[in-house]
């Protein structure tokens, strides 16, 4: 089973992370979609949580669940405050995983919101763990609020009606290949956060959207 499960993981991971390197302005063009729907749903962001929140990553397209062995993947992007401003995106990947079935393949777009400032360099490390490195609930859907002191608030939207999927184990990393085809080199997300990298032009959309939405 844990083979089996790794496979899964590595076909998948391996297919939408070499097709990140070709398709980075539609990424990032659906990721300011993502950010509008979700702020825009009946059900979306607080306007209070986006003005607190420390950073902010947007998945969009997140595949979810699949028979037997429930996997989910998504790509994205995560920024954080500097200052007044928002920092150039970094590249990420999320990963869920559960034995079980798992009813779906839908594909949900994500906002996290991390409203904790000390989450930060974890956050932006080789690998965050929800559930571990700190505490998440999602914000809209049946099961919002289930922890009054999450540090990390999702929100999702998906073309019918909300399908959340359990939070804890999930885990947030680099995506590699990603962060080259938007800086055309290998950077940590760490350094193009914390390290005044400047935005490329594909992915100011983006920091666009994220000031509107947060100011």
């Amino acid at each position: 089973m844990r083979k089996r499960l790794f496979l899964s993981f590595l076909i998948l991971g391996t297919a939408l992370s070499t097709a990140g390197t070709d398709d980075t302005a539609a990424w990032v063009s659906n990721a300011v979609t993502a950010l509008d729907k979700i702020r825009e749903s009946t059900h979306g962001i607080p306007p209070e949580q986006l003005a607190k929140a420390d950073c902010i990553a947007v998945i969009p397209g997140f595949k979810k669940g699949a028979a037997v062995v429930g996997i989910g993947y998504g790509r994205g992007f995560v920024a954080c405050r500097n200052g007044s401003s928002w920092s150039a995106p970094g590249a990420i990947t999320l990963e869920t995983a559960s034995l079980g079935v798992q009813f779906g393949g839908e594909e949900i777009d994500i906002v996290a919101l991390s409203l904790d400032k000390e989450l930060r360099t974890k956050l932006l490390s080789d690998r965050f763990t929800i559930g571990s490195d700190a505490s998440a609930a999602w914000g809209n859907g049946k099961s919002a609020h289930e922890d009054p002191n999450a540090k990390i608030l999702f929100y999702g939207h998906t073309k019918g009606a909300f399908a959340g999927f359990g939070l804890d184990g999930a885990t947030v990393k680099p995506n590699e290949s990603g962060i080259k085809a938007l800086y055309g080199k290998a950077l940590t997300n760490a350094e193009i956060v914390q390290g005044g990298t400047e935005a490329p032009a594909v992915a100011k959309p983006l920091i666009t959207k994220l000031a509107e939405a947060s100011n």
